[in-house]
């Protein structure tokens, strides 16, 4: 089946279309990052998720479409920008699949969807997102089921990961791996709080399970990793693998608050995102982002790899080749890019 993966050039989307490949699937990659020198993509399209005109020409000829274009950082993005990639480009994603008669759509969501809602945080609760991300990927969960409302048997598989992590990511857990390797990392608290995770391998597993096992009408899962750890246990993890006795000292929040107000200073004062700030070391520390899988689990799905095997894993990676990986910046402008073809 020729299919078209929006991201493509992505953490997950680039390793989506490695796994479409293996499994015997013709990709056509899309993004508006071009493949570096070892992202190997056969058939791919530079262009912007919210230009019709590009996304028609990533669809030429295709049968089904997995969607992992996205706005999705927490700086340097406003919510216009959110909401014209997350809502308005799968609307270009949906119209688009009309004018080409393509019925079958799975679009990466996310559960900060979830945001304030109370626990247990699962496919039945109803959404409280409390930032611009979360707000705009529910608008965009909402083209999707009008997508599929209009019948003629359109359907869509909706997934809502966690934070993703694994080898070749170079955010949250790669700083966490880094900060930890420095030296200088500080657990603030008790750390007691769960992250619910997504380790890459297992989100692409899940992925394809779901994709091949069928779906009618809009289906929408969660994917997290079972069982939970706290930050500090996640901490921990990545010590071990670093060959530490242990990540670093515990100080009191308070005192680790008061060390980091001079960043969230300079920040205000420069507009540059200094990789440390109050609002992280408590989103890290404090803050309790555990969502539930049974859905997920009911299909027979498990997990191949565990947390602490797959926290291992990105470690040698990040040991042999990753601590000297250069971060590209992927997030889309305000306006829309258009490319010539």
């Amino acid at each position: 089946m020729k299919v078209c993966v929006t991201g493509a050039t992505g953490f997950i989307g680039y390793q989506l279309c490695q796994r479409l490949m293996r499994d015997g699937h013709e990709v056509v990659g899309f993004d508006l990052v071009k493949p570096d020198a070892e992202q190997k993509l056969p058939a791919f399209i530079q262009g912007d998720i919210r230009d019709p005109d590009a996304v028609r020409r990533a669809l030429l000829g295709v049968q089904a479409i997995f969607s992992l274009a996205a706005a999705h950082h927490d700086f340097g993005i406003d919510e216009p920008t959110y909401f014209a990639v997350n809502r308005d480009g799968s609307r270009v994603i949906c119209d688009e699949a009309d004018r080409q008669g393509i019925t079958r759509i799975c679009w990466y969501s996310s559960c900060a969807v979830y945001g304030d809602c109370p626990a247990p945080r699962n496919e039945e609760s109803t959404p409280q997102p409390n930032g611009h991300y979360g707000a705009s990927k529910l608008a965009g969960e909402g083209v999707f089921r009008e997508w599929v409302a209009r019948g003629g048997g359109r359907s869509a598989l909706v997934i809502r990961p966690t934070i993703t992590f694994g080898p070749g990511n170079v955010a949250n857990m790669y700083s966490l791996i880094r900060q930890v390797a420095s030296g200088r990392f500080v657990i603030a608290g008790a750390a007691k709080n769960l992250k619910s995770l997504s380790y890459v391998e297992n989100l692409l597993d899940a992925t394809m399970h779901l994709w091949n096992r069928g779906f009618e009408g809009l289906q929408t899962y969660n994917f997290v990793e079972k069982p939970d750890l706290s930050s500090r246990e996640i901490a921990e993890a990545v010590g071990v693998a670093l060959g530490k006795a242990r990540p670093g000292p515990t100080l009191p929040m308070p005192i680790v608050l008061a060390l980091t107000m001079p960043f969230d200073v300079i920040t205000a004062i420069t507009g540059k995102d200094l990789g440390i700030s109050t609002m992280r070391v408590r989103k890290l520390f404090a803050q309790e982002t555990k969502f539930e899988s049974n859905k997920l689990a009911a299909t027979g799905f498990k997990s191949a790899v565990s947390i602490r095997e797959g926290i291992s894993r990105m470690v040698k990676w990040w040991k042999q080749a990753g601590s000297k990986a250069v971060p590209k910046w992927r997030q889309p402008p305000a306006s829309v890019q258009r490319f010539h073809p």
